[in-house]
Parts: structure tokens; C-alpha cells; sequence
């Protein structure tokens, strides 16, 4: 009899001290998964030889591949199921089509772009989310900046807002807006909700320093996520 009050008691205890580390490292372990059955492609901008714009060596395609595996990670641990276009250093033909050859880098860029519109369109998400980073000749002008096009599906404007509510609110280092444009091939031809987020500006060197930061790339992946969860529940409501 005292064998099985001791096991009980050995039992309930470490019960408690379960309870307790969830509760101090994730409280959302005994509620419904926040985005459980939603699917997300994440897109991290250029890649391979395509590193896209830069700036006092930090490139790009490095700043948008780290977001967006943050962005992953944090998206799997709410429930939501994701799909990333690319993983590695390389372009999205380097990983998903390798034995592909182009003559020109143009040509290579063009169908790399044909090829992350085909993973939408073949894994039909609910939401599709590119990240980039921005450079411009003058330094002065800085701020994250959420992109959705005119012609795209009409739920882009309302995921477009929600991030960028997010990214100000959190980050608290920009009033920019959610803008619509009409330039971004990608976001017209996914026939789902699609944004691009410009994460900053590489040319201005107060915010290149913090994209190349890794606490501050969390944030931004923390910003981001959480505007998609935002823009989940309107949609459920």
C-alpha cells in the first residue's frame, strides 16, 4: 500500500513540474492550436546567384532565408502547416530542380520565379507570404513595408494590413502602411491571399545592422506570425 501512495505521489509530481515548465515556456500547450489546418507557403526571397540587394556585405537572400525559417518554426509550433520554397543558400531551382540549365541569368531568374508560383499553386495554401529586404541609392529612408497586389485574391489587402498593424506595433520602429501594387508577378498570379513583406532597407545602416542581428530577425519573424494569426481570425470571425 505505501508502494503505490509513494508511486502516486512520485506521479503527481512530476505532473506538476510538467504543468509548470509548459506553463513557463509555452502557455498555449493546453489550448487549440492557433493556426491548426491552415496551410502557409513561405517564400524567401532570391537566392543562389540571385542574391538580390545588398549592402556592406549583408546580402539579401541571407537576411530573407533566416526570416523565413524563423517564420516557419514559429508558424509549426501554432498548429499551421508550411511549406518553404527554398531551405538553403541556393535559388529554388537548386533545390527542387537541380539538373535544370539555363543560358542566361535572366533566363534562370525567370523560370526560378515560374517555379515558386507552381509550389503555390500545387500545395494550394490559404496564405502566401514572401520575404524580402529592400536597398535604395539614398540612405535616409528605412521602415518595414507590407505589399499586396490590386488584382490578386481580395483577402491579400486584409493579410497585407494585419502583418503590417503587427510589424508597427511590435517592432515600434515604422508608420508605414500596407501598400497595393501592381509590379510583383508573384502576388498576382497565387490564387490565394499573398503578401510581400519588405523586412527594411539594407542601403540605410541603422536597419541593416538590425536585419543582420538575430534577435532582431526574431522579432520580425515573431511581428510577421503573429499578423498572420491576426489576419486568421478575421477571417474566422
Amino acid at each position: 500500500m505505501k508502494r503505490w501512495i509513494a508511486l502516486i505521489v512520485i506521479l503527481l509530481c512530476c505532473f506538476l513540474v510538467v504543468m509548470y515548465e509548459t506553463s513557463a515556456s509555452d502557455n498555449r500547450f493546453f489550448l487549440p492550436e492557433p493556426l491548426g489546418g491552415v496551410k502557409i507557403v513561405v517564400d524567401a526571397g532570391h537566392g543562389g546567384i540571385d542574391g538580390g540587394a545588398s549592402a556592406e556585405n549583408v546580402i539579401e537572400k541571407d537576411i530573407t532565408l533566416a526570416i523565413a525559417k524563423k517564420v516557419e518554426q514559429k508558424l509549426k509550433r501554432m498548429g499551421a502547416e508550411v511549406v518553404m520554397t527554398r531551405t538553403s543558400d541556393g535559388d529554388v531551382l537548386s533545390e527542387h530542380a537541380p539538373s535544370e540549365e539555363f543560358s542566361t541569368l535572366r533566363e534562370r531568374k525567370k523560370q526560378d520565379i515560374f517555379l515558386r508560383e507552381i509550389i503555390v499553386k500545387e500545395n494550394e495554401p490559404d496564405i502566401f507570404i514572401t520575404i524580402h529586404a529592400n536597398a535604395i541609392p539614398e540612405e535616409k529612408w528605412r521602415g518595414a513595408q507590407v505589399f499586396y497586389h490590386k488584382e490578386g485574391h481580395p483577402n491579400s489587402e486584409l493579410l497585407a494590413k494585419a502583418i503590417q498593424s503587427s510589424i508597427r506595433e511590435k517592432l515600434q520602429n515604422t508608420d508605414r502602411e500596407a501598400l497595393a501594387i501592381k509590379q510583383i508577378y508573384l502576388l498576382k498570379k497565387t490564387e490565394v491571399p499573398a503578401v510581400l513583406v519588405e523586412t527594411g532597407f539594407l542601403s540605410n545602416p541603422e536597419e541593416r545592422s538590425l536585419l543582420a542581428d538575430e534577435k532582431y530577425q526574431d522579432k520580425m519573424a515573431d511581428a510577421i506570425v503573429n499578423g498572420i494569426e491576426n489576419y486568421v481570425n478575421l477571417e474566422i470571425e
